[in-house]
């Protein structure tokens, strides 16, 4: 079972995104287990998305308070523990993912924030890896 779960949804942008993301506590870490359906693949180049976790604890006022990228450890991008693989979506904008990362923990994400971007990170630019805009958010609850 899930300790914590985030209701994703689109804004502007994505207004028929949505999904889930589940977090596992796995041995010294965190399964983090993403469904998303309803990608706008027509906007972005590439079938890659910007996926991070944020500082903020709302996705009210269209994400303008979900801060930077969750960062405790204070370090460079791409090394915040919010700094997540990519999303990759199939052709009818749908995308799966599992991935672990000992970068956190579930227990330690609650209220914050997780946000997909239109286009994919870059892994270079500073301070987020320049991913654009903002199409989706959620905010981390405890189950």
């Amino acid at each position: 079972m899930p300790y914590a779960i985030a209701n994703i949804y689109g804004n502007h942008l994505a207004s028929n995104l949505y999904g889930t993301i589940k977090l596992y506590p796995w041995h010294q870490g965190t399964l983090v287990q993403t469904e998303i359906f309803n990608l706008p693949i027509n906007q972005n180049k590439s079938l890659f998305f910007g996926f991070h976790l944020h500082e903020g604890n709302t996705c009210e006022n269209n994400f303008k308070k979900v801060g930077g990228h969750y960062n405790p450890t204070n370090q460079q991008h791409p090394l915040h523990a919010g700094d997540l693989p990519p999303l990759l979506s199939n052709n009818s904008g749908y995308a799966y993912a599992v991935i672990y990362t000992e970068r956190f923990k579930p227990s330690e994400v609650i209220n914050h924030v997780f946000i997909i971007h239109q286009n994919p990170d870059d892994f270079r630019t500073q301070p987020s890896g320049d991913s654009g805009p903002m199409i989706a958010c959620g905010v981390i609850e405890k189950i």
